[in-house]
């Protein structure tokens, strides 16, 4: 039998992660370190492993329950190579240090079980509810393997130069950079969006590190709706986001 097709064999490598095409994770397991991976992204695998759904606490069942935020994780362990993908997404390994990294978890496709994560709040001018109102944040030490719709793009942030982007189409950033969520400079316009552009919400950030975005954007947060009534669609009144969440931490 001969194919082109065999021009895409297995990577080898001695790394834990290694992208062995650009929208497929290879993962070696040795026995020792687990891995957690986004519910269903087996493709393929060898050697013996097991795949058991992650505990989630009660905390956690909660967040998920009231924010939207949180990821359905299976737990693979064993000595082998497992292989990762979602919808044929563009794959991404990410070192997570001290400064930690704050994503979407539609995009997590795989982390370090050691990595420890908590959903978060982004503060709103204007409390409104809906996409990159929350957040999960991951920290610790390990890596991270996050998809994307595209090729990316990575933008640095520094303090003489802060970086705008869609809601819609931010994937992650860096921990430590100040964040916040608006839409127009007039407060009388956060019902609409801007004229006839098309644009609308929009994640500033200050400080040092990097903001990572996708080309491609979902529905526009102002279709999201949390709580009852045309208010907390816009997130505004007790049922809006300003009303239900006065802190950065979600508890």
């Amino acid at each position: 039998m001969q194919s082109p097709l065999f021009n895409y064999t297995e990577q080898q490598s001695q790394d834990r992660y290694t992208v062995q095409n650009p929208q497929l994770l290879r993962v070696s397991l040795t026995g020792h370190d687990d891995v957690l991976a986004r519910k269903g992204a087996m493709v393929a695998y060898q050697g013996l492993m097991e795949f058991d759904a992650e505990y989630q606490s009660n905390a956690q069942l909660l967040a998920r329950s009231r924010t939207g935020e949180g990821l359905d994780l299976m737990r693979c362990s064993g000595q082998g190579t497992v292989y990762l993908a979602n919808l044929a997404q563009y794959v991404h390994v990410v070192d997570v240090d001290h400064d930690g990294l704050t994503v979407d978890s539609s995009y997590v496709l795989a982390l370090d079980s050691g990595l420890h994560t908590e959903v978060i709040a982004v503060d709103s001018q204007y409390g409104i509810s809906g996409t990159g109102k929350y957040q999960l944040n991951i920290s610790g030490t390990g890596k991270v393997a996050l998809m994307t719709s595209g090729q990316p793009l990575m933008m640095q942030v520094t303090p003489d130069k802060y970086v705008s982007a869609d809601a819609d189409a931010i994937v992650a950033w860096s921990s430590s950079l100040r964040v916040q969520m608006q839409a127009q400079t007039h407060s009388s316009g956060v019902f609409r969006r801007r004229g006839n552009t098309g644009e609308g919400w929009e994640l500033s950030f200050l400080g040092q590190g990097f903001a990572l975005v996708q080309p491609s954007e979902l529905l526009p947060p102002q279709n999201a709706q949390i709580g009852q009534g045309l208010a907390a669609q816009f997130g505004v009144g007790q049922h809006g986001a300003h009303g239900q969440n006065q802190n950065n931490s979600w508890n």
